[in-house]
């Protein structure tokens, strides 16, 4: 049987495995006081604790009767050592920078900026909390869940005895998500109570653990394959992964499967699989819904960079609404990490000739235009890195990353897009600096010899930057005697709000345009667009326009081929209707459909849209780049997304899902007592024919182990642009249902057969415990 958790036993678990003793844990262990920074004139202590479970740390004011707050190590997504952060920047001096570091939270919330008493003393921190983070990074989903049920029975034994009496029973099985009738409580609790002491402990714990997480469903599999005395045979197993799994399957992987997961070693030896092996098995990478081929980089990145989708922001410095929330350089690395390429910057003439970056005429808070491009440079193309010598971290001259880097940004270009608002004077130190801090990674020419004809691919523009703004002249200038001289006035078209075309016109003025900036527009060139038939006769491939939203969706609803043809040798960017003041989004499928590369959206808003957009960009070694299907890359296209006829699109599938169970599903109201009534809902986006929504019933009272066998069937007619999402809900019938949790991916990327999913919150993060367990089959219609 894998390991089940008693209440004693190491520290932590299996968090701190591999690190008992580590004198890094056992400082942690230890606590110390610390230094937060909040500004210039607030900085107070704060003790900080790694508690003995290994996955919180404990926090606490120096104020008397402050009560103390706790955080999970799995809510951190990284460590910065020295003055990285925003606030540590601005709040610290240079000379702090070795004993500054920060934690930064995989939600919105702020990063925790701390100051250490000594050089030595932050390096050890952030040595101890790195291999906290590589040790939940590489947690099994057994494992994790393992812990989870830990910590909760660890949290229901109220006078710490390592016993467990009835009522911590009943509130260990709340903690866990699962209301049950006094009654059957009850005669569950006495089931196990052996000892009949009218308590709970050791074995007694074990064999409560074991009743609550078996998966009676992978239980009812095996038993179907287990054709060989009571255990899978390598045979049985290549038959089950045919015929389920719909893998192409040999003895020789069967036994590998065999070797890796089966448990008891005797039954190894023998080459069989048992009840226990084969739970294992259905917990691993190679069970998850997403292809694992296509979760690293697997499409042709030599196409023309107009062939690709492009994971793209809006206001990409604002951290909340666009009226008065902050501006920040934080919201730029959050909106990098979550592998955005193509990022906002909305600049303003600022004091002391910097320019700034602001929602302009709003309250919005503004940041240096220098501050952003320096951590646009610094997040774009991170990667993770192998461990190292924190000593090497404290280099001033050069930036610095974490000891492990948790997350890993694309290695492919970055567009940023410039809504430029500022003086010839002011634009031209914005020329400075994105000289000096870009340095040659900035595309100031075009790439190979002579004037190019279409765009370079991602693969040629790796590790580059690419300015989209406004520029005087033709780039076929650059290479005939006609220059710019020194006209500097070009048509400016803001982006602002949802006012007619007329209305716009009325609006417009020149801008001013500094030359050094207008030459660093190579293959981004902004212009106003005045309908398809004059761009295909009367602009160069470089030359994009910016779309709103509202004008947009009516293009792809009555002009979608002529749209895609557009999209096929030029790029166009789409953008939020000023209206949405609050930060909301619109949905970007109808948009993907009629081939827009770059549809920007609110990247700090939580919402269906962001899902959705996560979903697509999944895949693809999370590149920031999609590569168009072939009917989307073809300048003779008859593709129309609206109208079913037939053509190389159309190749039907149908799908059949069956929704099986869930495991471990977190609460939405974390009071004690709250227990989720869990239904799932499938959603299929695509071209208008295949949009569909089936949902569950609800379950009652049972967010730890729900089940459904419910079965759905969809008809999907271009699977090449559809997504399919699993929602999650917690059931209302008074009100609308609370969202639990959601995972989205592309339809071509889905496996057949019984497959695990992961869940992710509503911040798009995962849920290390929780997981939905359903069946695939996808068959041509």
């Amino acid at each position: 049987m894998p390991h089940a958790p008693g209440l004693t036993g190491q520290p932590g678990f299996c968090l701190s495995k591999g690190l008992e003793g580590d004198p890094d844990l056992q400082f942690l262990l230890q606590g110390g006081d610390l230094l937060k920074v909040r500004s210039r004139s607030w900085k107070k202590t704060r003790f900080l604790q790694l508690q003995e479970d290994c996955k919180t740390m404990y926090r606490k004011s120096d104020k008397l009767f402050k009560s103390h707050q706790t955080f999970p190590i799995d809510d951190i997504s990284s460590v910065r050592i020295g003055r990285q952060s925003e606030g540590l920047k601005k709040n610290t001096e240079e000379q702090l920078e070795s004993r500054c570091f920060s934690i930064v939270f995989k939600s919105r919330r702020k990063n925790l900026d701390l100051i250490a008493s000594s050089h030595e003393e932050a390096k050890q921190w952030v040595r101890g909390l790195e291999k906290l983070l590589s040790n939940v990074n590489n947690l099994s989903r057994q494992e994790t869940r393992e812990h989870w049920i830990f910590n909760c029975l660890k949290k229901a034994d109220k006078d710490k005895d390592e016993k467990l009496n009835l009522s911590e029973v009943k509130s260990f099985l709340r903690l866990i998500n699962i209301e049950m009738d006094d009654s059957y409580a009850e005669v569950l609790f006495q089931n196990c109570d052996k000892s009949k002491s009218g308590y709970l402990s050791g074995q007694e714990i074990k064999e409560l653990y074991d009743l609550l997480s078996q998966r009676v469903e992978i239980d009812v599999i095996y038993q179907e394959y287990a054709k060989t005395t009571g255990f899978m045979s390598a045979h049985n197993l290549v038959e089950f992964l045919m015929t389920e799994q719909r893998e192409r399957a040999s003895l020789a992987d069967a036994h590998s499967i065999i070797d890796k997961y089966e448990p008891d070693e005797q039954v190894k030896q023998k080459k069989l699989l048992s009840k226990d092996g084969f739970l294992m098995y259905m917990q691993c990478p190679e069970i998850m819904i997403l292809n694992q081929e296509h979760k690293e980089l697997y499409q042709d990145m030599q196409q023309p960079l107009s062939h690709y989708f492009i994971s793209s922001s809006h206001n990409t410095y604002l951290l909340e609404d666009q009226l008065k929330g902050p501006s920040s350089t934080e919201a730029y690395i959050r909106a990098l990490m979550k592998g955005c390429r193509c990022v906002e910057l909305d600049c303003w003439d600022g004091s002391d000739d910097e320019p700034v970056i602001y929602h302009g005429y709003t309250l919005t808070s503004k940041i240096l235009f220098k501050d952003a491009i320096q951590a646009i440079k610094e997040y774009a193309f991170k990667v993770s890195a192998e461990p190292r010598d924190p000593e090497s971290l404290f280099n001033k001259t050069a930036f610095v990353s974490s000891v492990w880097v948790i997350h890993q940004t694309s290695n492919y270009p970055v567009i940023l897009s410039l809504e430029n608002h500022c003086s010839v004077e002011q634009q031209a130190v914005m020329a400075r600096h994105l000289s000096s801090i870009l340095g040659s990674a900035l595309v100031t020419a075009p790439l190979g010899d002579g004037m190019p004809t279409n765009f370079p691919s991602p693969e040629e523009l790796k590790g580059k930057f690419l300015i989209k703004g406004k520029r005087l002249n033709k780039l076929e200038a650059n290479f005939t005697s006609e220059a710019a001289g020194d006209d500097t006035d070009v048509t400016e078209e803001e982006e602002s709000s949802d006012e007619t075309e007329e209305e716009q016109k009325k609006k417009s003025k020149v801008l001013k345009l500094a030359k050094e900036l207008s030459d660093m527009v190579i293959y981004c060139k902004s212009v106003h667009f005045n309908g398809f038939e004059d761009a295909q006769k009367n602009l160069s491939f470089y030359e994009m326009s910016s779309f709103k939203e509202g004008k947009a969706m009516k293009l792809a609803k009555e002009s979608a081929n002529a749209y895609i043809h557009h999209n096929v040798e030029k790029l166009s960017r789409v953008y939020p209707a000023g209206s949405r003041t609050d930060s909301s989004n619109y949905n970007p499928v109808p948009l993907w459909n009629a081939g827009c590369q770059i549809v920007a959206l609110n990247f700090q808003t939580s919402c269906s849209e962001m899902d959705i957009n996560q979903g697509r960009f999944l895949v693809n070694g999370k590149s920031g780049y999609i590569l168009k299907p072939a009917f989307m890359r073809d300048p003779s296209s008859e593709f129309d997304p609206n109208t079913p006829t037939p053509g190389d699109w159309r190749q039907p599938k149908t799908l059949h899902v069956m929704v099986i169970s869930a495991q471990q599903l977190p609460k939405v109201n974390q009071k004690k007592s709250s227990i989720v009534d869990p239904l799932v809902k499938v959603e299929i986006y695509g071209v208008p024919d295949d949009m569909a929504v089936k949902e569950t019933t609800a379950i009652e009272n049972n967010g730890f182990n729900p089940s459904w066998n419910e079965s759905f069937q969809f008809g999907v007619s271009v699977p090449e642009l559809a997504l399919v999402r699993f929602v999650i809900e917690d059931y209302d019938s008074a009100s609308s249902n609370e969202f639990v949790a959601q995972y989205t991916l592309p339809f071509t990327s889905l496996k057949m057969g019984y497959r695990n999913m992961p869940l992710l919150n509503r911040n798009g993060d995962l849920l290390p415990s929780a997981g939905l367990f359903v069946h695939i089959m996808v068959l041509n219609a």
